[in-house]
Parts: structure tokens; C-alpha cells; sequence
């Protein structure tokens, strides 16, 4: 198959991007700079120039492509609302290309939709509303298109995707977080859990959901159910000779900031479903084995 990957200079979309091509897949990469589209050439995909912004650039993509791997979204958590909503408008137009189509259509969500409400399973639907949680608003797009002959797939990331190049993901921030403040800290006991996986395991389930092709199905890109936080608070203050320390309340709001809320979330999450389905097998570290390995204190 011709796939249109958005991100496809991003973190996961690179590892996709090379996953797809090593499954016999052309790739036409989405690129907004000149950097990018390097980035992706190099990886052996031809480049369609454009941005999620520029939403005609996106559509003329999923209209030279037969299926569509979203994975781009913009990364702006001081503005987090409006980046939800740009990611709705984006798979809303995206789905105005392929309506009627059939073709396979691989949409990025995240576990942490699932949060506070017992182990997530891939059956289970977010119990926020877009209004609550924002980003809520990338499924009520996914669950629309699914309803318009579109073989719609939803590939829900853990909260930590981790791996050598991570550098914008929760855990890097939360490095950064403690050189700045001179401790690595958790919010109340720190036992929340998130799951995590590797970005290569990530870009695999990509390719098996988009082979699989399958219709309005979720899947979990999880290869653990749970860390504590306070046990990556731990191996950071450790890797960085800093004190670990528990922060509440007004402290905790003033430590985090606006990474509070990601930072409490209690976010187990099941892949069992997923394997079962796919046969996918994860097989690279876990996220605190990449944290021991040291690749984040560079």
C-alpha cells in the first residue's frame, strides 16, 4: 500500500515510517519545514510538504495515499485545548477524503483517556468529555469517521513512549523539571501508575493495525501495565544525585504546573486484547530499563 503519515519526522512517525517500508509499504511522509522533509527522504519515503494547520495540504495527502497513518499532533501542552481541536479538524478532514473508501484509516489516541477508572482494556471508551479531558476530542472524531465507510483504527499510546531520541516526551520534561528545581518529586505517595512502551514496539503495532485493517477497533500500545511515578522519580533522582521528594497540594501545583494533571494520573492499562488480535509481541525494554540505561541523563 501508498500510506500518508502525518509526523512523519516526529519520534513514533520516523519508527513507522521505517517499519512500512520494511513491510514492502510505500510511504508519503507529511513535512512542514525543510529539516523535516530531509528527515524523511532519508528514510526512504517520498514528501508531501504541507501542516496540520494548512488542513487542503492535509487532505491532498490522504487523497494520494491508500490508507492514512495519523500520528502527528502538535505538542503544545500550554495551549492543550486548541491542539485537541486542531487534531479533531484534522481527522474530520481526513475522513472527508477517504469517505466511502474503505480504506485503512490508523488514528493516535492515548491511554490516559482511560485514567481513574480501574485497569484499561482496549472495550473500554473514555469516561471524559472532550470539555474535561480535550483530548477526548481525537476519538469522538475517530468514532465519527468509523460511521463513514472508513476502516477506522484507534492506536492508543502510553502515557510514556520511551527510547533513545526522546526529548519532548513526559519523561525527558520530567528531568528537565528536576535540574531546574534541584529535586525529582512525585505528588502525594507517587503509587499512580503510568504504562509505557518502546517506540519500536509503537511503530510495529502501527503496521499491524494498518494490515489488519480492521473496522471502529481500538488498540493498546502498552508493553507494561504500570510504573509508579515514584519509582521513576526514584531512578531520576538517582541518575542525577538529586533527593526524591513527595510534593501536595499548593506544592505539588507549583512544582508541576501544568504537568500536574499528567503527572497524578493512575493509568493501568492492558495490551492483552491488542496481542491477541495482532500478534503483537513487545520485545524492547521497558521504560524503566531505558531510564537505568541511562539514555535520558546525556
Amino acid at each position: 500500500m501508498r500510506v500518508f503519515v502525518t509526523g512523519a519526522s516526529g519520534f513514533v512517525g520516523s519508527a513507522v515510517i521505517r517499519e512500512l517500508i520494511k513491510a514492502g509499504h510505500q510511504v508519503l511522509g507529511f513535512a512542514r519545514s525543510d529539516e523535516a522533509a530531509q528527515a524523511v527522504a532519508n528514510a526512504g519515503a517520498d514528501v508531501h510538504r504541507g501542516s496540520l494547520e494548512d488542513i487542503e495540504s492535509v487532505k491532498a495527502g490522504a487523497a494520494a495515499a491508500d490508507a492514512v497513518i495519523h500520528c502527528g499532533f502538535v505538542h503544545d501542552f500550554s495551549n492543550f485545548k486548541a491542539s485537541c481541536e486542531l487534531d479533531r479538524r484534522v481527522i474530520e478532514a481526513i475522513a472527508s477524503v477517504l469517505e466511502g473508501s474503505n480504506r485503512p484509516f490508523i488514528i493516535t489516541s492515548g491511554t490516559a483517556l482511560l485514567s481513574g477508572n480501574g485497569l484499561a482494556t482496549e472495550d473500554k471508551q473514555p469516561s471524559f468529555t472532550a470539555e474535561q479531558f480535550p483530548r477526548v476530542a481525537t476519538e469522538d472524531a475517530a468514532r465519527a469517521a468509523a460511521k463513514k465507510s472508513i476502516k477506522v483504527s484507534i492506536v492508543r499510546l502510553s502515557p510514556s513512549v520511551h527510547g533513545e531520541g526522546d526529548h519532548h516526551g513526559f519523561v525527558p520534561m520530567l528531568v528537565r523539571l528536576a535540574k531546574e528545581k534541584g529535586v525529582s518529586a512525585y505528588v502525594d505517595g507517587g503509587t499512580n501508575r503510568w504504562t509505557g512502551v518502546h517506540r519500536l514496539d509503537a511503530a510495529r503495532l502501527y503496521v499491524l493495525a494498518l494490515e489488519k485493517a480492521a473496522d471502529d477497533v481500538n488498540y493498546h500500545a502498552s508493553s507494561e501495565e504500570g510504573v509508579q511515578l515514584k519509582d521513576i522519580a526514584e531512578v531520576i533522582g538517582r541518575h542525577l544525585n538529586l533527593p526524591v521528594v513527595s510534593k501536595t497540594g499548593d506544592e505539588a501545583t507549583e512544582h508541576f504546573g501544568w504537568m500536574k494533571h499528567f503527572v497524578t494520573l493512575d493509568n493501568p492499562t492492558s495490551h492483552q486484547i491488542t496481542s491477541e488480535t495482532l500478534g503483537w509481541d513487545p520485545t524492547g525494554p521497558k521504560l524503566l530499563e531505558d531510564l537505568e540505561a541511562g539514555i535520558y541523563f546525556k
